[in-house]
């Protein structure tokens, strides 16, 4: 299965090269990260919106890789939002603004709610 990832970032543009790169580094997810760009809209230069693709498979990787987007939400400054979604369209949402203030507990259950998500996607979790 392919996850797509957005961030959209008050910091600036940086957002999804820096959750790729984090990612990317994490054991068991090496090699299933990469960058997506949108092609640019007719009449416009540039990419439209910059997203991450992960390929994930169901248990352990799906779980490393939710973890490692929780551990990334909370460490980030200022207001950022992370949206995974699955190819059926299931999204899950996380924003900075209530990662921040979860224990390590808390963060453990943010993290299996988004990989069941992944996995089965017959459930839009909040968080």
């Amino acid at each position: 299965m392919q996850a797509t990832i957005t961030v959209e970032s008050a910091n600036g543009p940086s957002g999804p090269d820096d959750l790729r790169r984090w990612l990317g580094g994490q054991p068991g997810l090496r090699g299933r990260v990469s960058r997506r760009a949108d092609p640019p809209a007719p009449g416009t230069m540039g990419a439209t919106a910059d997203a991450v693709l992960a390929v994930l498979e169901p248990g352990g990787v799906a779980a490393a890789f939710a973890g490692a987007v929780v551990a990334w939400v909370r460490t980030r400054r200022g207001t950022q939002t992370v949206t995974v979604t699955r190819p059926d369209g299931t999204r899950f949402t996380l924003s900075t603004t209530h990662v921040k203030g979860l224990d390590a507990h808390q963060a453990a259950e943010l993290a299996q709610r988004l990989a069941a998500t992944l996995e089965r996607g017959d459930d839009t979790p909040r968080p």
